[in-house]
């Protein structure tokens, strides 16, 4: 239970982390600079410019809300759940920045604003969808393209969200439409990079005299899984006994302390692997 709590707890941390990002990256780049770089966020870039009245934070939280019962009924009620949190975070920190801090551009270069403002959001998205969630509006619509078709998440997120841009056009101009255009194609890719470089796992094959010991460990003191191979010394033809097993970067460090300890002579190889599939090895979406 208290695991549960701990694991509840990061992941609402992490899904707060990743939306402050993305309104970093809206409020000091591309809302001052009118690049609507998709999203309802980007669509809201637009509208408050035919609308002033209205502001970034509100037009987010009012069409986000008429996108949630589609995210439960398609997607599932624990997506829809956490993007309930995610989008409100996003609606309540947009309007905070916009109300209370105003914030102004960290720079009114279209291409560092571009750059820097891809850069923080694709950032924070990664660690919300990382999250099994979303920041509600367009990511909603990208996450049901992602379960429904063999698109990636972030290239469902860049077929979604190039309307927008078209719209940013349009309203702002062929130059700035053309950088929230580039802003759109470069931030997919990145988004699914990094949750690859989030999930990755690093795989180790071990082949010593202690593998009793060695897979003991893993099982018990690190408690993930371990396969036996069967193998045979080329010169002494003895068989042996190889370990195979999958872990993360702070398990697998614990583990070679370990096996350094026990066998002087041990030999082993390590590997990098980007997706796992089994037991205690959840996939997360976007692959």
């Amino acid at each position: 239970m208290k695991q549960k709590t701990k694991e509840y707890i990061k992941e609402y941390f992490l899904i707060t982390l990743g939306v402050f990002f993305v309104t970093v990256g809206i409020e000091y780049f591309y809302a001052p600079n009118d690049l609507a770089a998709g999203g309802v966020t980007g669509l809201a870039v637009v509208v408050t410019n035919y609308f002033p009245a209205l502001d970034v934070g509100s037009f987010t939280f009012i069409t986000n809300l008429v996108l949630f019962i589609l995210a439960f009924i398609v997607v599932g009620g624990d997506f829809g759940v956490k993007t309930i949190y995610s989008s409100f975070g996003l609606s309540g920190m947009l309007w905070f920045f916009d109300g209370v801090i105003k914030p102004d551009a960290l720079t009114n270069d279209l291409f560092l604003a571009t750059l820097f403002g891809t850069l923080f959001t694709a950032v924070g998205l990664a660690i919300v969808f990382n999250q099994n969630a979303s920041t509600g509006g367009t990511d909603i619509l990208a996450k049901i393209l992602n379960k429904y078709t063999s698109f990636n998440i972030g290239i469902s997120l860049l077929c979604v969200d190039f309307i927008v841009t078209l719209l940013g056009a349009i309203t702002f101009g062929a130059d700035k439409g053309m950088y929230a255009v580039a802003s759109v194609i470069i931030n997919g890719p990145l988004i699914d990079r990094l949750i690859a470089f989030m999930n990755q796992r690093k795989q180790i094959t071990i082949i010593s005299e202690k593998t009793e010991e060695i897979s003991k460990y893993i099982r018990v003191e690190l408690k993930k899984g371990c396969t036996y191979l069967k193998g045979e010394g080329a010169h002494t033809g003895d068989s042996k006994k190889v370990i195979y097993s999958v872990l993360n970067k702070k398990e697998l460090d614990k583990l070679k302390e370990y096996i350094e300890e026990v066998d002087t002579e041990v030999f082993y190889t390590i590997g990098v692997v980007d997706e796992v599939k089994g037991k205690g090895f959840p996939i997360v979406s976007g692959f």
